[in-house]
């Protein structure tokens, strides 16, 4: 087909924050493949110079309704590196649960809320509901127990308010985590139910080669760690901006990240479960296994499949939690304020997420860095783009359409609760050839 064809998606529906894609073919040639974020800088950085240190996990967490706890999280990690003082394994195996609740309701969410429509022909959930009400109430109880698990550790379902550096203001008691049980296990089999469900949709055939980047941990990667990949990185959080760097581009208000010298690369599921398929628990290797993947996934459309397993690991991994939970003795630990740099990461249900602080000697933030997977991502975002593209050029504009957004909701990109749909501009110019 001679001429110019442009694809242009103002609105991206079903992803957190406000974003857009376009593309452009020429006489059957790409030319442009773009995914830009124009929602306005929100500077937390910024935010943060001057204050006690104290503050940054409670201001982080304000980055994200959804997923807080990361933010939370990779904050106090970085603040404990830079005062050089650990929590211990109780602490740490608290912070771990409260984590397995954020990945829960995360990944539900998106899974049955955000991402099946796509794969089953609905605008929304809500249309999805009208003919799937008993699925979507499963997603929706599910949710839910994730969100129980958030709250009992963190004082409040968004935003929560318990956790600090050096541990917690409050643990809870043997008994309060105990009253969780029931609905865990009942979510244990309501996972198992959904890896199943989504095993069933058809998807399209991509497979990329990417340069899968995680946390590596003795349990599967979530809370701290070195950072990998299957390229041969394996790092200190410290070395971080030694090995990645970040440069600002017009089409969008997020930095776009790459590794130094190779480019694009990819945080999130797929990669955590690439590179740490033998870590998960046998029933998730199992369903895993059965839903058609094998220990290294490369198609992007799969990764609701990958999100399915890592729900039903972060059930069973946090029942073993609690099964094993003594109370601490003390859920704070004291330390000393001084001057110093600090590093932290966590697996964010959408990937890495790297904190960098600098304190001077009364413990006041003098610099801040926040590297978020969604950034991260971008390049290899654009990059899934052409190649479905590439494959899809035969389409009608609006199955063109279609099946690109549902490429870039693969990545969950900061999840929100966007209710405007999309609309489509399409330009035709012919070239005269």
């Amino acid at each position: 087909m001679s001429g110019t064809r442009e694809v242009a998606v103002d609105y991206l529906a079903r992803v957190e924050g406000e974003g857009a894609m376009r593309v452009k073919v020429v006489d059957d040639q790409i030319e442009e493949v773009e995914f830009s974020i124009f929602e306005p800088p929100r500077f937390f950085e910024a935010f943060m110079l001057g204050r006690p240190y104290t503050d940054a996990p409670d201001i982080t967490a304000r980055i994200c309704g959804i997923c807080p706890i990361a933010y939370q999280v990779s904050s106090v990690n970085a603040m404990e590196n830079a005062l050089q003082f650990d929590v211990g394994d109780q602490l740490t195996s608290l912070r771990r649960l409260i984590y397995c609740g954020e990945w829960i309701e995360s990944h539900v969410l998106h899974v049955y809320l955000l991402h099946a429509p796509d794969f089953l022909g609905y605008e929304s959930a809500i249309h999805m509901a009208a003919d799937h009400r008993e699925i979507v109430e499963r997603g929706l109880r599910l949710k839910k127990a994730g969100n129980a698990v958030v709250t009992l550790l963190g004082g409040r379902e968004i935003h929560p308010i318990n956790l600090r550096v050096g541990g917690f203001y409050r643990a809870p008691t043997k008994q309060e985590l105990e009253s969780l049980i029931p609905e865990l296990e009942w979510g244990r089999d309501a996972a198992k139910e959904t890896i199943r469900w989504v095993a069933g949709f058809s998807f399209p055939k991509v497979e990329e080669e990417y340069e899968f980047v995680a946390i590596s941990q003795d349990g599967y990667p979530m809370n701290t760690g070195r950072i990998i990949s299957n390229r041969g990185i394996d790092i200190d959080p410290s070395e971080f901006n030694d090995f990645f760097s970040e440069e600002h581009v017009a089409r969008s208000n997020a930095l776009h990240s790459q590794v130094r010298g190779r480019g694009a690369y990819l945080v999130g599921p797929l990669a955590r479960y690439s590179l740490a398929f033998e870590k998960l628990t046998p029933t998730a290797q199992d369903l895993a296994l059965e839903a058609g993947l094998g220990p290294i996934c490369n198609n992007p459309f799969k990764s609701i499949i990958v999100r399915s397993v890592e729900t039903l690991y972060a059930i069973e991994e946090a029942l073993r939690i609690i099964d094993e939970y003594e109370t601490p003795a003390a859920s704070y630990v004291p330390h000393e304020v001084k001057a110093g740099e600090g590093h932290g990461v966590s697996e964010a249900p959408r990937g890495l997420l790297y904190h960098r602080y600098r304190l001077d000697d009364v413990g006041r933030i003098t610099d801040a860095q926040i590297t978020p997977p969604t950034a991260q991502n971008q390049l290899s975002i654009e990059s899934d783009l052409r190649v479905v593209l590439e494959q899809n050029l035969e389409l009608p504009d609006d199955d063109l359409s279609w099946v690109l957004e549902q490429s870039i909701r693969n990545y969950d990109p900061c999840i929100s609760c966007a209710t405007h749909f999309l609309e489509l501009t399409v330009e035709r110019v012919a070239t005269g050839g």
